[in-house]
C-alpha cells in the first residue's frame, strides 16, 4: 500500500511571501519621494531607466535571439525627438515623451526592414551601423545644436511643477512608471499567446517554425516594440539631464554595453535577471566610482566570472537551486 505524500508547506507559502515582497517593494519605490534624498531620488530614476533598457534588450536577445549592439540608436533618437517636439512643436513635456516613443517605433519599421536582411553577427554589426548613422545625422541638425548639443530651457522645465521638489517628484513618477511598466509589459506579453511563441523561439527556433510559428514576424514585432520603449527611456533620460548631445545620446558604452552587462550577469531570458543585474550594476558603480579604469576591469571580471560559473546568470543559478520565481510565466497542461 502506498501512503500519500505529505504536501510541502513551503511550496504553498512561497507564492504568498513572494507576492508580499513584491508589494512591499513597489510600495517602497512608490513612496520614495517621501523618504529619499534628492541625490537618492535621481539615482533611483537612473536605475529605473536602466531597468527598462535592460528588460527591452533582454526581450530582444533573450527570447528572439536578436543580439543588437545598436540599441543606443533608439535611446538617442527618443531623446532628440523629445527635444524637437518640446522645443519646436510646443508639445507639453509629458506628452512629448509618449510621442517620442511612438515616433521611435515608427522609425524602427524601415530600419528594422534593413537590419532584418542580415543574420547573426551581421545583424549585430548592422544595428551598430544604424546607430552611427543616427548619431552622425543628429550632429548635422543645427536647430538642435549640431555636434555641440542643446539644453532644455528652464521655463519649459518649470511647466512640470512650480517647485524643484514638485518637478523632481513628477519626473520620478515617470521613471517609476517606465521601470515597473517595462516589467509588467514583458510579464503580460509572456503570459499571452505571444509569450508561447517567444518561449518556443527561445527554446528552439527551428522547432517553433515546424509547429507553425511565424518566427520572422514575431521577431520584427518585438524589434519595433523594444524600439518604442527604448525611445521612451531615451526621451526621459534627455529630460532628466536637461541637455542632449550626439555623443552622449548615442553612447554605445552607456546605453548598450552596460545594458548587456546587466542582462548577462543577472540572467538572460528571464524577467528577474535584469532586475537583479540592475541592482548589482549600480552597487558596483557606487563602490568603484573612484577606481578609474579599474572599475571597468572589475565589471569585466565579474561578467566573465558569472559566465564561467553558470551561463544562466545569477538569477538562473538561484532559481535552479531554490525554485523561486517572482514572475511566473509557465503554464500547466490543460490551461
Amino acid at each position: 500500500m502506498t501512503l500519500p505524500l505529505a504536501s510541502d508547506p513551503n511550496a504553498r507559502l512561497r507564492p504568498v511571501l513572494v507576492t508580499l515582497a513584491l508589494v512591499a517593494l513597489v510600495a517602497g519605490l512608490g513612496s520614495a519621494p517621501l523618504w529619499a534624498s534628492r541625490s537618492g531620488l535621481r539615482l533611483l530614476m537612473e536605475g529605473l531607466s536602466y531597468l527598462a533598457l535592460a528588460q527591452m534588450w533582454n526581450l530582444l536577445a533573450g527570447y528572439t535571439g536578436l543580439v543588437s549592439v545598436g540599441q543606443q540608436a533608439f535611446v538617442g533618437l527618443g531623446g532628440y525627438l523629445f527635444f524637437g517636439l518640446a522645443l519646436f512643436a510646443g508639445v507639453p513635456l509629458p506628452l512629448a515623451l509618449g510621442l517620442a516613443a511612438v515616433l521611435a517605433a515608427l522609425i524602427a519599421l524601415p530600419t528594422g526592414w534593413i537590419a532584418f536582411r542580415l543574420n547573426g553577427a551581421y545583424f549585430a554589426i548592422g544595428t551598430w551601423v544604424i546607430a552611427e548613422v543616427f548619431r552622425l545625422g543628429a550632429a548635422q541638425v543645427g536647430a538642435l545644436g549640431g555636434g555641440s548639443g542643446i539644453s532644455l530651457p528652464a521655463a519649459l522645465v518649470k511647466t512640470l511643477g512650480a517647485t524643484r521638489e514638485g518637478r523632481e517628484t513628477v519626473m520620478y513618477l515617470i521613471a517609476l512608471a517606465l521601470g515597473l511598466g517595462s516589467v509588467a509589459l514583458i510579464w503580460g506579453l509572456l503570459r499571452s499567446r505571444w509569450g508561447l511563441a517567444l518561449t518556443a523561439i527561445r527554446d528552439s527556433e527551428l522547432a517553433a517554425e515546424t509547429v507553425g510559428i511565424a518566427t520572422r514576424q514575431v521577431k520584427f514585432f518585438i524589434y519595433v516594440l523594444t524600439a518604442g520603449v527604448t525611445g521612451f527611456a531615451g526621451a526621459f533620460l534627455a529630460l532628466q539631464k536637461l541637455r542632449i548631445t550626439p555623443e552622449a545620446a548615442f553612447s554605445v558604452n552607456d546605453w548598450t554595453a552596460f545594458v548587456i552587462f546587466i542582462v548577462v550577469i543577472g540572467g538572460i531570458g528571464t524577467i528577474e535577471g535584469p532586475i537583479l543585474g540592475t541592482i548589482l550594476f549600480f552597487a558596483l558603480r557606487e563602490i568603484g566610482a573612484d577606481w578609474g579604469a579599474w572599475y571597468l576591469i572589475a565589471m569585466g571580471a565579474v561578467a566573465i566570472g558569472v559566465m564561467v560559473i553558470d551561463k544562466r546568470g545569477l538569477w538562473g543559478a538561484l532559481k535552479a537551486r531554490t525554485g523561486i520565481e517572482l514572475f511566473a510565466v509557465s503554464r500547466k497542461l490543460g490551461r
